[in-house]
């Protein structure tokens, strides 16, 4: 075919921007693993913020890692990739890290919630003298739900794949199979609420919050309190607002990586991939420089290789 250049041109573009995204992100979540594995270690113990983190930024990094062998494989060794069992192992492990990274990132919202917020409320009031004994609870409830779509989407996959001996490319694995098959709608709408049900905790989280704050810049500002104090709290709130923006941004992508999921759209999910992989390399830079601990020990670093 004489596209057949430029479409091998194209997805190899494609794969080399992936890369560079994936790798960033990598290292990112490497190094907040690192520093928190190395004070788990000193101190024999983490912090609720600090466990939620260390899970946050292994989801992170090992969905980075499956993203860019998908992209990497799907080009590179396509006769490979499509068989198998490997094409369902790598998509059903890249639906988990995802899934749970999402569910994990939302634990985060509502635990800075509750510590910050101040609510007369007695439930509030009992979310946070209980929150770090529900931490625990929270992070393995995101890991098992992550891991049930897992294990369905592979099942799926696999089914499909036995039905179906002939596609010798995703895309018409997914055209042939997923605008007909109702095991692929169910599990689409499974993954949409799973998308969907973390999104609403992050919003309600960041709403509370947002308020919490709020109410209390115009009580500093009606008691003349200090101007430091205010900027904290503006700053904060500042943060609040990336961050939703930033999630919001990515559920939207989410939800479109399904609806183009079968269509021969290669530049709108050229698009969406990128997006989907440069959020958890910008957030979880954002974490770092929010987190005294990682801010401090990246300085460090920063400053002993420039003297090198």
């Amino acid at each position: 075919s004489p596209h057949q250049p430029n479409v091998t041109s194209y997805r190899a573009t494609a794969v080399a921007i992936i890369t560079l995204e994936t790798f960033a992100g990598m290292w990112i979540n490497a190094f907040i693993i690192c520093v928190l594995c190395i004070a788990w270690v000193k101190k024999k113990t983490l912090n609720s913020s600090e466990k939620i983190l260390l899970l946050l930024g292994c989801s992170r990094f090992w969905y980075l890692c499956f993203t860019w062998a998908y992209y990497f494989l799907s080009v590179i060794y396509p006769s490979y990739f499509y068989d198998h069992p490997i094409l369902q192992l790598i998509l059903s492990f890249q639906s988990f890290f995802n899934h749970s990274s999402l569910w994990v990132s939302a634990c985060l919202c509502v635990f800075y919630c509750v510590k910050i917020a101040n609510f007369r409320n007695s439930f509030f009031i009992y979310l946070k003298v209980k929150i770090d004994r529900i931490v625990p609870w929270l992070l393995l409830g995101s890991v098992l739900s992550a891991l049930a779509i897992g294990i369905v989407l592979y099942d799926r996959i696999e089914n499909v794949q036995s039905n179906n001996h002939n596609f010798t490319c995703l895309q018409n694995f997914w055209e042939a199979n997923v605008t007909m098959n109702k095991q692929f709608f169910s599990v689409f709408f499974l993954m949409g609420f799973e998308y969907a049900a973390p999104f609403m905790a992050v919003i309600f989280s960041a709403i509370f919050l947002l308020f919490s704050l709020w109410r209390h810049k115009c009580k500093m500002q009606t008691n003349s309190m200090k101007n430091v104090s205010m900027d904290a709290h503006i700053k904060a709130m500042k943060s609040i607002l990336s961050f939703l923006v930033m999630y919001s941004i990515n559920f939207g992508c989410l939800i479109l990586a399904i609806i183009y999921a079968g269509r021969n759209e290669n530049t709108m999910m050229f698009l969406i991939s990128m997006y989907l992989c440069a959020f958890p390399s910008v957030h979880s830079l954002i974490l770092i420089f929010s987190n005294p601990k990682l801010e401090n020990t990246l300085i460090r670093i920063i400053s002993c290789m420039k003297c090198k």
